[in-house]
């Protein structure tokens, strides 16, 4: 039940937000997606959505209702968080509800990033812990509820697997500060400690497609 109701308020927020079939996005969408994605989105998401830099989100088979959502909540500066300000509420201005749903599309179905190879052995293990199992004691569900036991997401809940430690990493720093303003994940954070988050970003960022 605790599970359930993480969901639901989880899914409150996506609200008006639905999954894209295929036949919605036409043509001409697609190829105008196409264009943003690779002349503005790439310099800092990579081609095809795979960042090369630490700094910024890995796009590539992420959830094509999560990334519409969080479109919009830019759009809105509905999201405040740091990055946000700085680079996505400008950037999602002029994008309308079509070109955000077939940029959507786009990323949904590119190749996911593959796992890191040198991260901190020892980190990795305690952070598959947690997510797996989570922490009772501190009050952290097991991450794996939501965002699947492989952390490949669902279309509600978004794909964490091969993001970067640093990225992972500061979105939780977002959430425990409230940055981001999401009440569930704010609670998780709370729950957790700088090394804890350290530790199932590592693991996070271990998995591959």
């Amino acid at each position: 039940m605790k599970h359930l109701a993480v969901s639901m308020i989880l899914l409150s927020g996506l609200i008006g937000v639905r999954a894209i079939a295929a036949d919605e996005v036409s043509p001409e969408i697609r190829a105008a997606a196409l264009k943003v994605a690779v002349t503005t989105c790439a310099t800092c998401h990579g081609p095809q959505g795979v960042s090369i830099s630490p700094k910024f989100p890995r796009l590539a088979a992420q959830s094509a209702v999560y990334i519409t959502a969080q479109m919009k909540n830019f759009k809105t500066h509905a999201r405040g968080d740091a990055d946000a300000v700085g680079y996505m509420w400008g950037m999602s201005a002029p994008l309308d509800d079509d070109v955000i749903a077939g940029l959507a599309e786009y990323y949904s179905k590119q190749i996911p990033a593959s796992g890191a190879t040198d991260g901190d052995a020892a980190a990795t293990s305690r952070g598959k812990t947690l997510y797996q199992e989570g922490n009772a004691a501190n009050g952290v569900p097991p991450c794996a509820s939501c965002h699947g036991v492989n952390a490949a997401g669902t279309a509600d809940f978004p794909r964490l697997a091969g993001q970067t430690t640093q990225y992972l990493v500061k979105q939780l720093r977002a959430f425990h500060n409230n940055m981001r303003d999401v009440a569930v994940m704010h609670g998780v954070t709370t729950g957790l400690n700088e090394g804890n988050m350290t530790d199932v970003a590592a693991y996070l960022a271990s998995l591959g497609p």
